[in-house]
């Protein structure tokens, strides 16, 4: 652990220019270095839309104007509810760009927690995709702050909205005729930039709140060989929405790097996926396991490949096993895992394919594959036990994984939460082992551990190797009351399709593989497993339904 010393002398200041690092300075760079760099999104509108970064930031000028024109004020709040588009990508550059703060709102969240969301950022105006036009019905009315409504579409697009609602406009006849240049404004880095708010299954989700500075440190760091491995011939597209953490950084970080940027709207399918990885020639491409999942399945339903795709960057949840062995064996892809949160701003680990773990044996790579990979520069990452003493880096002393660094929230918006951060860390509720070469992987949420007997059982290591059988197509782990152990393990699969499976068979393959009071006391076969809008698995809901199972 890394402590931070004074001397009782003032320090000898260096003679660097004090610049600021602002946000908006990113797409500059990339104008000036990679101008005819492309950006493809598959709009809203049904069609293809590329255009090159140069483009992007004369209609990045465009939209600064016209916030202007509508009145935006420093620290304002602009709410978006959108898919990852160059609309997006525009608002994310202006927004900031002009001092004021992007607010990304999930649309995949119930309309009450979206209202409230949007409430309590005190949001001044709201841009909105098509898709999510009807969503606004069953919340506009009760918006508090905000004054007016952008639809981001053409203008032979646009929607009848009612006329009871608030005044409406169209995202291209707001910018169309708009200077192509503008005059950005430059103030402290450590302003407000952007607004996000935790997906946590439950209670009110929490509000992060990141600087300039803090964006465009994490925009080097994710770029950089430690975390996602970009540069000007990587095809990027990002799965993980932008509407949530930002899309992991990636309109940063791909836009810093020169990456051709690659945004699927709101095609999240299996086909879709397919289509822009083969028309575009995707090679590296961000997401949770779920998506990658999806993509395997249509890809193995049609029997296709993506032979473009050489990386798929996981984060979000744990990696399966059986997911990472199957794209390696099966697409000649590498699983690259990747870890952090929202409150981390939101890259941390990763395991980026080296020389050296490339020429590591297949099992040791992974079991490499399947942790969360090694905090990259800037991150201190440590594990405390329950008496707030830090444990051993040795694989297996296991604690409360905590965090710091420049892009790590200090605070939640508005709110205190001492037990959250405390003595400058970052408690992240993830129970974790590091190893001695840095690997860190998670046993379990807190929530999710189960208490057998007085014993802790790892849901995550069960569904790991669950996961490799062959007809698993996902599977859960979870802890249900049981009335002499206090909790017991009941594990939920959804097989393969067209796939005839046996619990007993789950059960010999589990042997000798788990403790034998490890092995799950029930095994159900279901169609589906319930997540969250950024793939998640809802474990909580799962835990109401079959409570009482095995008290029955």
């Amino acid at each position: 652990m890394f402590e931070v010393t004074t001397t009782g002398s003032s320090p000898l200041l260096g003679n660097a220019q004090q610049s600021q690092l602002m946000v908006i300075d990113i797409l500059r760079h990339a104008v000036r270095r990679h101008p005819q760099q492309e950006i493809v999104s598959r709009r809203l509108e049904g069609d293809i839309h590329r255009y090159q970064y140069q483009h992007c930031y004369q209609r990045t000028c465009q939209l600064a104007h016209a916030l202007t024109d509508l009145d935006v004020q420093p620290g304002d709040r602009i709410a978006t509810l959108a898919w990852n588009t160059y609309r997006h990508v525009e608002l994310y550059y202006a927004v900031s760009g002009i001092g004021a703060v992007i607010h990304t709102v999930n649309p995949r969240l119930l309309a009450d927690q979206i209202q409230w969301i949007i409430n309590d950022a005190e949001a001044s105006w709201l841009f909105v995709d098509l898709s999510f036009v009807p969503l606004l019905e069953e919340f506009v009315h009760q918006l508090k702050t905000v004054k007016g409504i952008v639809v981001l579409a053409d203008p032979e697009h646009q929607p009848e909205l009612a006329r009871q609602w608030l005044p409406s406009y169209n995202y291209e006849a707001l910018i169309q005729g708009k200077p192509t240049t503008f005059a950005w404004p430059v103030f402290p880095e450590h302003t407000a930039a952007m607004l996000c708010y935790t997906s946590g299954t439950t209670g009110n989700p929490k509000g992060v709140l990141s600087s300039h500075r803090s964006i465009v440190l994490h925009a080097q760091a994710a770029a950089g060989p430690e975390l996602l491995q970009l540069d000007s011939d990587v095809v990027l597209m990002p799965m993980v929405a932008m509407y949530h953490v930002g899309a992991w950084g990636a309109p940063y970080a791909a836009l810093l790097a020169g990456s051709k940027l690659v945004l699927p709207g709101a095609g999240m399918s299996g086909a879709d996926m397919y289509e822009l990885i083969t028309t575009e020639q995707v090679t590296v491409a961000l997401g949770v396991p779920t998506i990658w999942l999806t993509l395997h399945n249509h890809l193995h339903t049609q029997q296709l490949t993506v032979p473009s795709l050489t990386r798929v960057c996981v984060g979000g949840a744990a990696s399966p096993l059986g997911l990472v062995k199957l794209y390696h064996e099966r697409y000649q892809v590498y699983w690259q895992p990747i870890w952090g949160m929202t409150e981390t701003g939101p890259l941390v680990t990763s395991a980026p394919p080296t020389r050296e773990l490339m020429a590591l044996p297949l099992k040791q790579r992974y079991a490499i594959q399947t942790t969360a990979g090694r905090a990259c520069f800037g991150v201190d990452m440590e594990i405390f036990d329950s008496e707030g003493q830090p444990v051993p880096h040795d694989g297996s002393s296991s604690g409360e994984l905590k965090v710091r660094g420049p892009w790590i929230t200090s605070s939640y918006y508005r709110r205190d939460d001492p037990e959250v951060f405390k003595d400058g860390w970052l408690a992240t509720g993830d129970i974790a082992v590091i190893d001695p070469h840095g690997y860190m992987k998670v046993i379990d949420r807190k929530k999710d551990l189960i208490k057998s007997g007085g014993e802790w059982i790892s849901s995550l290591d069960i569904e790991n190797i669950t996961s490799q059988h062959p007809a698993v197509n996902e599977c859960c782990v979870i802890g249900v009351k049981h009335p002499k152990w206090d909790e017991r393990p009941l594990l939920l699969i959804v097989p393969n399709q067209n796939t005839d499976i046996r619990k007993e068979e789950i059960y010999q393959f589990l042997e000798g593989k788990i403790a034998k009071w490890w092995m799950p006391d029930e095994v159900l076969l279901v169609d589906s497993l319930p997540h969250t809008g950024t793939g998640k698995l809802i474990k909580h809901e799962l835990r109401d339904k079959y409570l009482n199972l095995f008290m029955e």
